[in-house]
């Protein structure tokens, strides 16, 4: 990891229209000039979720990055050198990624679902205000480790423990 430039984390999740879009915002937010984020899937839907949308919207997010994309667009050479990528989604973890390229960090950081949510109006914001809530947690604690200090074991391991202690304390 080069001393100076900010760190490039990627999330993932299968269809790359709400829980990997709201990652993407929260870390640009909190993590800005230490870290950029981007998003992607598997599969992607091909349009960001209409809750996730608004819900980045009544927080104040810029959701003008925001667009369902490919991870296909980050294994490729001319993309940024991604130095972590997390997947959001159960489906997305047991997939087999592209090989990214400069071996990244990767961690399992599953949130449920919001766009699966069945139910009314309110069902369903609630739902992505937990995922919010899930992924702003995780971040948190993500963008307050001595990442530049710690060895790429011990890395690994809080990276892959925040996945475990949040999802049990959500």
């Amino acid at each position: 990891m080069e001393p100076h430039r900010p760190f490039n984390v990627l999330f993932l999740c299968t269809g790359n229209s709400a829980r990997s879009i709201i990652a993407e915002a929260i870390l640009n937010r909190v993590g800005a000039g230490r870290f950029r984020a981007f998003s992607a899937g598997s599969q992607p839907k091909g349009e960001v979720n209409p809750f996730a949308l608004q819900l980045l919207g009544r927080l104040n997010h810029d959701v003008s990055f925001a667009r369902s994309k490919s991870w296909d667009e980050f294994a490729s050479p001319h993309a940024p050198k991604m130095d972590f990528v997390f997947t959001v989604c159960d489906n997305a973890a047991s997939e087999t990624c592209p090989v990214w390229p400069g071996q990244p960090m990767t961690a399992h950081w599953g949130v449920p679902d919001p766009a699966a949510v069945e139910g009314s109006d309110a069902e369903k914001h609630l739902a992505f205000a937990d995922a919010y809530r899930m992924l702003a947690n995780r971040i948190s604690i993500f963008t307050s480790l001595p990442v530049r200090s710690l060895d790429r074991l011990a890395l690994q391991r809080r990276l892959d423990e925040i996945g475990r202690y949040v999802a049990k304390a959500g």
